[in-house]
């Protein structure tokens, strides 16, 4: 006669194929550690020296950039080439805060800025990212930067000269603080906009 098989009920299935050994369970912990792990390193490093989050604070780039925007700046590509006119950069101003503002003059060159002309090495240059704002008081009958001129000067061979796009508030190179900007206090370039959403973009620099 056949023998009779024993029978497996639904329980003892389940128990079966979900269980696992207790090795495993803390290997696949051991994983998901391994991991975050990894991922904060990436992160340091990214931030440290790839790129970081910057928030603008108050009017000194309108009508480009308002306070509350955030802005991704790149802090590799100085790495290999120097700041370009017309490019927006965030650097370490002196009293140890950081400011966004735009290149102007490059290194060995001679700046002056008079009135709303800005002049390097002797011939005004143009100005599209403020073009705009600067036409809009001249209808008016007014300049855009009716206060603060600077005499010609020489850029150092390791320094920038910078200026805000809101001219008349903005405290950049034409103030003794914080003057001249060394290379080496240039955090990096401002490629991305990602807040608010609305604005979100690559930035255009010149």
């Amino acid at each position: 006669m056949d023998q009779e098989q024993p029978l497996r009920t639904d329980s003892e299935g389940s128990d079966s194929a979900g269980s696992k050994p207790a090795g495993s369970a803390k290997s696949e912990t051991w994983e998901w550690i391994k991991a975050l792990l990894i991922a904060g390193v990436l992160v340091i490093v990214i931030r440290v020296f790839l790129f970081a989050p910057f928030i603008v604070e108050g009017p000194s780039m309108e009508p480009n950039f308002y306070t509350g925007e955030r802005l991704i700046v790149n802090k590799l590509v100085y790495d290999f080439r120097q700041p370009k006119r017309g490019e927006v950069i965030v650097l370490h101003a002196p009293e140890g805060k950081d400011y966004i503002k735009r290149v102007i003059g490059l290194p060995g060159e001679t700046v002056k800025v008079e009135g709303d002309n800005v002049f390097v090495n002797g011939k005004v240059i143009d100005e599209p990212w403020i073009k705009d704002a600067v036409n809009r008081e001249h209808q008016k009958g007014g300049l855009y930067n009716p206060s603060k001129n600077f005499p010609e000067t020489k850029v150092p061979d390791d320094a920038v000269f910078v200026l805000g796009d809101h001219r008349s508030v903005s405290k950049d190179s034409r103030y003794e603080d914080p003057g001249f900007i060394p290379l080496n206090k240039v955090v990096g370039r401002a490629d991305i906009r990602f807040w608010p959403i609305q604005a979100i973009g690559i930035i255009k620099h010149g």
